[in-house]
């Protein structure tokens, strides 16, 4: 980690773990959560919210719950899909920036839903294991809403998607296993680890809260007891954006263009980058519908990096955000795509498989490399990739990724750059290797090709020369159904 991305870290961290004193789950206050122990409407203290597009950023009507006039009052569609949006910890005890913006992305996707904000703001501004533990009671608070606009006006609960972020993913957990019935969806935006990594599924978001969970997990950097993020699965299906450790577009230098260009006004965005993303990556769901980002089931990050994931069959990819396939496994679907660092966030993902072919036994560590890729609707150049090794008469694979749709592959190129500018070594010794083909399978399109030396023989592929040049070989051309 780099000095800058360095501070950053420790900034937040310093600020969740010394000044808001995380601890342990065992810390937490109790609070009943049994449905038996239903909350009187008068003891319901978080308040819900119904914004409207004209109104993004301000509460301005409320739904309460045991009034029933407030449901005509604030125009509440009974026909239409209604989405609960659940807030997480605050250090101001104020909204942050990014509520307003998910709330209009929505409603830009949904223009007839109700978007309902769970303000329980008082409770969420506290010493961070203080506000943890009312998550317990803010769920109880949401689930007798959802019950009463479900007895009440006879409302479908297969019309609700709850939105939880950090705290507030737990919140909507424990909503969804109170509910008599079984909301549709709940989404867990990034659902915070501190007090609930090793909780009992009671307390924190878990498949079964709803009938389908799909949860975005984006910062879940650290030890498991310490990480911003929740590291275990909890829902159906859970996708680690970028691993799910650290996002892109969200270390210190990005941090200062931010500031430079924007000031101060998102700074708990700047602050909580890779913590937030997750929102803003279901925002970018909703706002580029033609634009979907592909997940893809793997058993670890690191296998994921090599491109060995990125097949479609028997539900092994699936769309991140609002368009989710809908998928109930017998277990959690772990699923990891890349993104950019801004939105559209969707990047286009390649396996590459190359085998080098050498006269003498070679063997070079952490290598830089450039991959170039040419389609019939665009290109992507000097796309930088590092290989842990290189070894003579071995096999490698890799991911390439790229926000260019190059529609159909036809040609990449494959350069080895040296070390640095001046790199004693390759005075005393010439570090090449030959490659005859490269094979390449396309995530998003699921199709697979193979690309033979631009001669028909043997490319040399030489340390700090010209790129190796490859073109589609016709005969081994494999399509598959496109996704």
């Amino acid at each position: 980690m780099r000095s800058g991305e360095a501070l950053l870290l420790f900034v937040w961290m310093h600020c969740l773990l010394t000044f808001c004193g995380v601890l342990a789950s065992s810390d937490l206050p109790a609070i009943r959560t049994t449905a038996g122990n239903r909350t009187n409407f008068n003891d319901i203290e978080s308040k819900f919210a119904l914004r409207t597009p004209e109104e993004l950023e301000e509460d301005t009507c409320y739904l309460v719950p045991g009034h029933k006039e407030t449901i005509d009052q604030c125009n509440f569609n009974h026909t239409s899909k209604t989405f609960v949006v659940i807030h997480g910890w605050t250090l101001t005890g104020l909204y942050e920036s990014w509520v307003p913006k998910l709330v209009g992305a929505l409603y830009k996707r949904e223009p007839h839903s109700n978007v309902i904000v769970v303000d329980w703001l008082a409770k969420a501004q506290q010493h961070y294991h203080i506000s943890a533990g009312y998550t317990k009671s803010v769920g109880q608070h949401v689930a007798s809403f959802i019950d009463w606009l479900e007895e009440t006006f006879n409302y479908p609960v297969d019309n609700i998607h709850i939105l939880g972020y950090s705290l507030g993913a737990h919140a909507a957990g424990v909503a969804g296993s109170l509910t008599k019935n079984k909301v549709n969806r709940i989404t867990g935006l990034d659902p915070a680890g501190p007090s609930f990594e090793y909780a009992e599924n009671s307390v924190t978001l878990s498949p079964d809260d709803a009938e389908f969970v799909d949860v975005l997990h984006t910062y879940t950097r650290g030890s498991p007891d310490r990480s911003i993020g929740i590291q275990k699965p909890v829902g159906h299906v859970d996708i680690y954006p970028n691993g799910g450790i650290f996002q892109p577009g969200c270390n210190f230098g990005d941090t200062l263009r931010l500031i430079a260009t924007s000031g101060f006004y998102d700074m708990d965005q700047i602050v909580k980058c890779s913590h937030e993303r997750a929102i803003h990556l279901f925002i970018d769901s909703l706002l580029y519908e033609e634009k979907p980002s592909m997940a893809y089931r793997c058993n670890s990050k690191e296998a994921f990096e090599k491109g060995l994931c990125l097949s479609c069959r028997k539900n092994r990819c699936n769309t991140l955000g609002y368009q989710v396939n809908k998928v109930r496994g017998k277990r959690s679907n772990k699923m990891y795509l890349k993104t950019t660092a801004q939105m559209p966030f969707k990047v286009f993902h390649y396996q590459v498989k190359v085998h080098f072919f050498g006269k003498k036994n070679l063997t070079v560590t952490d290598q830089p490399l450039l991959v170039s890729l040419y389609g019939t609707r665009g290109e992507s150049e000097n796309i930088a990739i590092t290989l842990p090794e290189i070894a003579t008469n071995k096999t490698y694979s890799f991911l390439v990724y790229t926000e260019v749709d190059i529609g159909d592959l036809l040609r990449l190129t494959l350069k080895w750059k040296k070390d640095s500018i001046f790199s004693w070594s390759d005075w005393f010794t010439t570090y090449s290797y030959s490659i005859q083909k490269v094979r390449v399978k396309s995530g998003e399109f699921q199709k697979k090709q193979v690309f033979c030396s631009e001669d028909g023989n043997h490319a040399s592929f030489t340390r700090g020369q010209d790129a190796a040049v490859f073109l589609k070989c016709k005969e081994h051309s494999v399509m598959k159904k496109k996704i």
